[in-house]
């Protein structure tokens, strides 16, 4: 599946074309890589998500099917609010 389908099925980011802008704004991380929107992401992949107040880092659990949201697509590996001056 896509990164940026995914990002959106999985509710990581709310509209597939706001993922796309993040992947473009190099703001999103795959496997410690920047990512473009049409990467392929697989089960056991690690996505990092910046933006200017936090940072999420999440492993892939699986592959939606038929796009419907599950609570077990991801795990969380790291968040955290990022210091603003």
């Amino acid at each position: 599946m896509r990164l940026d389908k995914y990002l959106k099925v999985s509710k990581l980011i709310k509209r597939r074309t706001q993922a796309q802008v993040a992947c473009k704004n190099n703001r999103v991380y795959l496997n410690n890589h920047l990512a473009k929107s049409s990467s392929m992401v697989k089960v056991g992949d690690e996505i990092k998500i910046v933006s200017p107040v936090m940072m999420l880092r999440v492993k892939v659990l699986q592959i939606p099917v038929n796009n419907q949201y599950s609570d077990d697509l991801f795990s969380v590996i790291e968040q955290k609010k990022l210091e603003t001056e």
